[in-house]
């Protein structure tokens, strides 16, 4: 597949859903040529999306730093191949007083990211890890906000996620046009305030937006 499809209208995909700067247009360019680069040998997203991955996962992933753009610090989990991280990242790059902590435990996706990071001049740090293991030793201060996107049911992301909330961390989710179902079954394990926003992307889907989140009460 050639890429020159693919890249050729990038910018004009972005400024259909939000103003970015010249700089972080680049950086995004560079991001995308490295995915492009390193897909055939790791499978950073699914094939078919290569030809939308401009919209499909780069206008997709603003939308995260874009919920909550006063955050300073963030953590990624699950971040596979930087999408919403790495762009979260990207986004951030001018601002010295912030930074994105991607949890990764595929070793070689963690090599991407980490070459993304440095490649696109990005403030952030990598850790190879199983999610449950990285946060329970968490040494890096406090977290504003905790990401993921396309990882697991929202009952399992908010247990993934907890040791960083119950420091008063806020979430935001990218879930799809099931999203309400996941909503009602989490809501028996944890309370929280919820905000939704219409994707701008997929008008089926959501970005869903969380605070003050804790674990119910067990009834055992």
């Amino acid at each position: 597949m050639t890429s020159a499809p693919v890249l050729k209208s990038s910018g004009e995909v972005v400024r259909k859903y939000g103003d970015v700067s010249r700089e972080t247009l680049e950086r995004l360019q560079i991001y995308v040529d490295l995915v492009l680069k390193w897909q055939p040998a790791q499978n950073l997203v699914a094939p078919s999306t290569l030809p939308e991955i401009w919209t499909r996962h780069i206008a997709d992933s603003l939308q995260t730093q874009w919920s909550y753009p006063e955050a300073q610090t963030w953590v990624d989990i699950g971040s596979g191949g930087g999408f919403p991280g790495i762009v979260t990242a990207i986004l951030l790059a001018d601002r010295s007083d912030a930074h994105v902590h991607l949890i990764e435990s595929n070793q070689r996706k963690a090599a991407f990211l980490r070459t993304a990071l440095r490649e696109t001049g990005s403030n952030g740090t990598v850790h190879p890890g199983r999610i449950e293991s990285v946060a329970k030793e968490w040494a890096h201060g406090k977290v504003d906000v905790v990401s993921a996107r396309a990882l697991a049911s929202l009952d399992l992301l908010f247990k993934l996620s907890e040791p960083f909330t119950a420091q008063g961390a806020r979430a935001v989710f990218h879930k799809g046009q099931d999203f309400q179902r996941e909503v009602n079954e989490a809501s028996d394990r944890w309370r929280f305030d919820l905000v939704e926003q219409t994707s701008l992307v997929d008008p089926t889907s959501r970005m869903l937006l969380f605070s003050n989140i804790s674990a119910r009460p067990s009834s055992l």
